[in-house]
Parts: C-alpha cells; sequence; structure tokens
C-alpha cells in the first residue's frame, strides 16, 4: 500500500517531467535554419531609432507594486464576500484589519510622494 507521501512524491515526479519533457521534445522538432533576420530584434515592425536600452524611471514600477497589491486585495476579498452571512464576527473584523492595513500602505506611498507623477 503506497503512504500519502509516496503520492505527494508521484505527484511532483509528474510536475517536474511534464514540461521538462514537452521543452525537450519541442527543442528536438523545431526548425533549426538560423539567418540574421530571424536573430534581430523587432518590436512592432519599426526598426528602432537610438538606444534600444533605455532604463525606465522607477515610478512605473511602483505603480505596478501599488496595482499589485489592489489587484491581491480584490482576490482575498472575493471569497470572504461570497461567504459573508455565513462568517462569525471575527472575519468581518479581520478583513477591516486587513483593509485598513492596505489603505495605510497606500497613505504611506502617498506621503513619501511614491505616487507623484513628475
Amino acid at each position: 500500500m503506497l503512504s500519502d507521501f509516496t503520492f505527494v512524491g508521484i505527484l511532483v515526479l509528474i510536475a517536474v517531467l511534464l514540461p521538462v519533457v514537452g521543452l525537450g521534445l519541442s527543442w528536438l522538432i523545431r526548425p533549426k535554419k538560423p539567418n540574421p533576420v530571424k536573430q534581430s530584434t523587432y518590436e512592432c515592425g519599426i526598426e528602432t531609432i537610438g538606444d534600444t536600452w533605455v532604463q525606465f524611471r522607477a515610478q512605473y514600477y511602483i505603480y505596478a507594486l501599488v496595482f499589485v497589491v489592489f489587484d491581491i486585495e480584490a482576490v482575498f476579498l472575493l471569497p470572504w464576500a461570497v461567504a459573508y452571512d455565513q462568517l462569525p464576527l471575527y472575519a468581518l473584523t479581520e478583513a477591516v484589519i486587513f483593509v485598513l492595513i492596505l489603505a495605510l500602505a497606500l497613505v504611506y506611498a502617498w506621503r513619501k510622494g511614491a505616487l507623484r507623477w513628475s
């Protein structure tokens, strides 16, 4: 009889082998005809003008992180909202604390000037 951990091991083995076998097979059967046109940089069909390695300001990344924070908030609050009528009072308290922590983080980022587009 297999133990519970054997099933976990089999699952991990399958999870590792499946992408490795797929990538290996595609590497074996791919067409191998490199040429300069295929290996050139392609961006929207237009030849690049000037230096293509431009550093973006950190503000773009900060906006992305703030978006991710509120996106995650929505992901965590949706199941809570669906089961709202079945949850005890402490669940409501936990959700309010969660939203308050995120709101404090937003206020902190706002005061630091991280959300100022200049």
